[in-house]
Formats: structure tokens, C-alpha cells, sequence
């Protein structure tokens, strides 16, 4: 039997949709890049903006009296300050305290999700811990002033109603999230052929999550915490709520304070107008920041580059 041969009308439709594929092909890698090209192009407006509008900050405030300068009075009567240093004592303070919390709890419930958790409790317990980094901030700011905050004025009378510890406890609340998911993927996946050398060697479970898992997991586990600290540095509705908004360059935790991002909310809320040193103050104010950030994202990724070296 003779083999049949496909009609003129399909060898035209199959051309057409040769081309058509050809033309996709051509097409999508040229939409892939200009997807990307707009992530970075705004990064870099961003950056631009940042660096013109603080060039013209340091145009007005000498720049070693802004990086130096201990006290920050940008709206005194008498003679304006602008030293840094207040601010970012005060974001210290805040992120201390929230690492201090949100790493013991954290890098537990990653051990527990890890070694402990059945399957079930994982797919159960794993979104719970989940929905709260899905928490609004202002939401959490509310609870850290109305409901934290009395709550430690139980145990220290001295607390003032606006301080360091109520916001720096749920800004640590907030991020434990982000460790304990980071962390618990970082320890999954180590194979579990170390967790079964160690165990038949007469190790428990615990020193196999302590002494294997957890050294081996190194590298997730930095950087999961580093990326935390970064959030933490970052954060604005809880301070702004809750931290106050008294710039102190001491070492005391019970009294009023401001971060960064707390002076850039309250100069952005229409404290200040247009063009003026304090305007161009949240921009130098927000540089600090951004490099803050900047330097913790790159530390995250030179951590976990290197445990993961040696592991």
C-alpha cells in the first residue's frame, strides 16, 4: 500500500507552525530580559535617588559631624544636629534584643521540625509558624505597645510606656519565621545517611541534631540568621509604635529611643517641608540604611559560601 503523502494545505500549516515556534523562541528570551533588566533598573533608580538626594544633604551638614556626631536634634529652635550615631545606637538596641529571641526559638523549632516532627506535624505545625511573618507589622507594633509593654512593667517598674524591649521582644517574635523555615530547609537537607551512620554508632537523637546535623547545616543556619538581623535592622511600624521617638546615645533599654527607620517615618509623615536639611536628612538617614542592609545581605552570602566549603 502506497504511503500517503500530506496535502499541500498541511505542509502549509506545518511551515506556519514552524515558524511561529522559531519566532517564540526568538521572542522569549528578549521578554525574559527586559523582566530582569526592570528589576535592576529599579535598584538602580533607587540607589541613584539615594545618592543624589544625601549628596545634597552633605552639602548642608559636614559629613564627619553626620557619621561621628553624637547627638541628633534636627528640629532643635537653636542650632540643629544631625550626628547618626543616636539612630543607629537605637536600631542596635532593637535587633539585639530581637536576635536574643528569635535564635533559641527559632533554630529550636527548626531542630524539632528537622529530627522530632512526624510528617504529619510538620505539614501541620510548618504553615502555622508560617502565618506569622504574613502578620501586618502594625498589627504587631499595637501588641508590643498595649499589650507587651504592660506586661514588663510587672516585672521592671522602671519601663517607660515607649522602650527598647517591648519592640525589640516582637520584632524578634516576627522574624523567628524566617529562621526557623530557613534553618529547618538548610537541615532537611542533609542525607540521611549521616543521621543513620551516627545513630547506628550508639549516638541519640539529640547529639545527632547537635553534633551532625547542626554542623553540617551550618552554612543555611548562619545565613538564615543574618537575613533575620537584616529584617530586624529594617523594620518600621513596630518601632515607630513602640520604640518612641527619643534619639539616645546611652546603653539603656527601659527608656524611649528612635531608629532610623522611625526618624524617616516621622520627617515622611509631613514634620518637615520640602527641600529643607531635615528633608534631605531621611535620605542620608536612608543610605545609612540601605548600606546597613547592603553589608548583611553580603555577609549572608559570604557565610554561607564558606561553611558550605568546608562542608
Amino acid at each position: 500500500m502506497a504511503e500517503q503523502r500530506p496535502s499541500v494545505q498541511e505542509m502549509i500549516a506545518n511551515a506556519g507552525t514552524k515558524r511561529n515556534r522559531k519566532t517564540l523562541e526568538k521572542t522569549i528570551p528578549v521578554v525574559l530580559f527586559i523582566i530582569a533588566a526592570i528589576s535592576v533598573l529599579t535598584t538602580l533608580g533607587i540607589v541613584f535617588t539615594l545618592i543624589v538626594e544625601t549628596f545634597i544633604f552633605f552639602t548642608e551638614v559636614p559629613f564627619f559631624s553626620f557619621l561621628f556626631g553624637t547627638e541628633w536634634l534636627p528640629f532643635s529652635n537653636t542650632e540643629a544636629r544631625f550626628g547618626i550615631l543616636p539612630l543607629i545606637v537605637g536600631t542596635l538596641k532593637v535587633t539585639f534584643i530581637a536576635v536574643i529571641v528569635a535564635v533559641p526559638l527559632g533554630l529550636s523549632a527548626a531542630i524539632y521540625l528537622s529530627e522530632y516532627a512526624s510528617d504529619t506535624a510538620r505539614r501541620i505545625i510548618k504553615p502555622i509558624l508560617e502565618v506569622l511573618a504574613g502578620v501586618p507589622t502594625i498589627v504587631y507594633g499595637y501588641f508590643a505597645l498595649t499589650f507587651v509593654t504592660p506586661v514588663l512593667q510587672q516585672f521592671i517598674p522602671e519601663l517607660k510606656i515607649f522602650n527598647a524591649i517591648s519592640p525589640g521582644i516582637v520584632v524578634g517574635i516576627m522574624i523567628i519565621p524566617m529562621i526557623a523555615s530557613l534553618s529547618e530547609d538548610a537541615m532537611s537537607a542533609v542525607p540521611n545517611s549521616i543521621r543513620e551512620g551516627a545513630l547506628g554508632m550508639g549516638s541519640t537523637r539529640l547529639e545527632v541534631a547537635l553534633k551532625i546535623v547542626l554542623p553540617a547545616a551550618l552554612s543555611g543556619i548562619l545565613a538564615s540568621i543574618v537575613l533575620a538581623m537584616s529584617r530586624a535592622i529594617g523594620e518600621t511600624m513596630i518601632v515607630s509604635l513602640a520604640a518612641g521617638s527619643t534619639p539616645r546615645f546611652d546603653g539603656q533599654f527601659t527608656d524611649s529611643i528612635q531608629t532610623m527607620t522611625a526618624y524617616i517615618v516621622q520627617v515622611a509623615t509631613g514634620d518637615a517641608g520640602y527641600g529643607t536639611t531635615i528633608y534631605y536628612s531621611i535620605y542620608a538617614v536612608g543610605f545609612t540604611l540601605f548600606l546597613f542592609t547592603l553589608v548583611m545581605n553580603l555577609l549572608a552570602q559570604r557565610i554561607s559560601k564558606r561553611f558550605r566549603e568546608e562542608y
